[in-house]
């Protein structure tokens, strides 16, 4: 029976036009850092073309050798600037730093992951490969919602979470802005895309805010 995570995970959902306060527990995922423009910079080409043979492979390999099949999950990233006002008004795109990533079950561990990075080391193709990683994310308190349409169309988003409702409700932002991509670009319309709008925080005055 093939296990789709997003349906155990509660936070693969979110509402549209409203924020939610969610706590999100330590997940596991394939990890590439890069900075610059997505739409024109190699590195994030090279990035993606690198993440899905990883977890793809590691599938195929959950499902032959250990007997558990599951969804590939969606991409996700991490982006963030040295000037956030780059990312959530100005959108310079080309001051971006960002980590591609895409969330594999906690059954994978270090080893099959070393395995399936060596094998795609030898055969080729995957241009990032020294650079991928599988790391845990604690992101704890956050708060989300489901954006539709554009990415360029975030920054109102973006805006009200940050200037209102984050300061409204007695938080503080801490950790990097998280999109889960629900939709495949390639895909779809631009109007039509579905991306769930993670922001980590803490509550005012909390000693271990960061």
């Amino acid at each position: 029976m093939k296990i789709d995570l997003k349906a155990q995970i509660p936070s693969y959902a979110a509402p549209k036009g409203r924020f939610e306060i969610v706590v999100i527990p330590p997940l596991r995922y394939l990890m590439i850092d890069g900075h610059g423009d997505p739409n024109t910079a190699q590195a994030y080409v090279d990035a993606l073309t690198t993440l899905y043979p990883v977890a793809y492979k590691l599938k195929f390999f959950s499902k032959v050798s250990l007997e558990r099949d599951y969804v590939v999950m969606p991409l996700e990233a991490l982006w963030w600037a040295e000037d956030m006002e780059a990312f959530t008004s100005a959108r310079d795109k080309s001051q971006w730093d960002w980590t591609v990533m895409n969330l594999v079950p906690e059954w994978i561990s270090d080893d099959h992951f070393d395995d399936v990075v060596a094998a795609l080391a030898k055969a080729g193709g995957a241009p990032a490969i020294d650079r991928i990683r599988l790391e845990t994310l604690d992101e704890g308190l956050c708060v989300q919602t489901l954006h539709v349409g554009s990415y360029d169309d975030e920054a109102p988003t973006l805006a009200r979470l940050h200037d209102e409702f984050v300061p409204a409700n007695g938080l503080m932002l801490t950790g990097k802005h998280h999109e889960i991509y629900l939709n495949d670009p390639r895909r779809t319309e631009p109007s039509k895309l579905r991306t769930i709008l993670r922001q980590p925080v803490s509550a005012r005055g909390d000693a271990n805010a960061g």
